[in-house]
C-alpha cells in the first residue's frame, strides 16, 4: 500500500504536470479545483486500495476529473435554455420523450448554430452557457464591456433561434444543390 507521505510528496511534484494535462479539457478558472479534487480523491482511495503506479494512478484521476466536468458543462448548454428568459429557446431544449436519434439531431444542429456565430460572439456565448461564466468574468477573461457581452449574448441568442428554424438547413442544403455544391 502507498504511503500517505509518499503519495503526497509526489502529487507536490506532479501538481504543475497535472494542471498541465487537464488545462486543454476545463476552463482556466477550474484547473486549481480538479488538481486539488485529484488528491483528495487519490488520498481517498489509496486508503482503500493498494495502488502499484501512483504517478499514473494521478494522471488517470485528474484526466476522469476533467472530463467529467467537460460532460456536465455539455450537458448544461444542453440544457440552459430558460423558457422564462428565452421563450422562443424554449423548444430548443431537448425533450427526454423523444428518441435518442432525434434528440441527437436536434443537439447537432444546435451545435452548428453556435458554430456558425462569428467568433467573439461565439466565445461569449459558449463561455455563459457552458462554463457558466457570469457576464462581469467574461468582460474581464475577454477584455470587453459588460454591456458587449450582454449585447453578444443577445445576438447570439437570436442568431441560434433563426438557424434553428424548422426548414432553415434544409433550404440551405437546397441552395447548395442549386449552386452545384452538394456533391463537392
Amino acid at each position: 500500500m502507498l504511503h500517505e507521505d509518499k503519495l503526497t510528496s509526489l502529487f507536490i511534484s506532479l501538481r504543475s504536470s497535472l494542471a498541465l494535462a487537464v488545462r486543454g479539457i476545463v476552463p482556466p478558472r477550474e484547473v486549481e479545483d480538479i488538481v486539488q479534487e485529484t488528491y483528495v480523491r487519490a488520498i481517498q482511495n489509496t486508503k482503500k486500495d493498494a495502488v502499484l503506479e501512483p504517478r499514473a494512478f494521478l494522471f488517470t484521476i485528474a484526466k476522469n476529473l476533467a472530463l467529467d466536468y467537460a460532460k456536465r458543462a455539455e450537458h448544461r448548454l444542453a440544457s440552459s435554455v430558460d423558457p422564462a428568459e428565452n421563450p422562443e429557446l424554449a423548444t430548443l431544449r431537448l425533450d427526454p420523450t423523444l428518441d435518442d436519434a432525434a434528440s441527437r439531431e436536434e443537439f447537432a444542429i444546435f451545435c452548428e448554430a453556435v458554430r456558425q456565430l462569428p467568433v467573439q460572439r461565439r466565445r461569449v456565448f459558449v463561455l455563459k452557457r457552458v462554463y457558466g461564466y457570469s457576464q462581469k468574468e467574461i468582460a474581464a477573461q475577454l477584455h470587453l464591456s459588460e454591456k458587449t457581452v450582454e449585447r453578444h449574448l443577445t445576438l447570439a441568442m437570436q442568431g441560434c433561434i433563426e438557424y434553428m428554424q424548422p426548414g432553415r438547413q434544409l433550404r440551405e442544403s437546397d441552395q447548395r444543390t442549386c449552386l452545384g455544391e452538394a456533391d463537392q
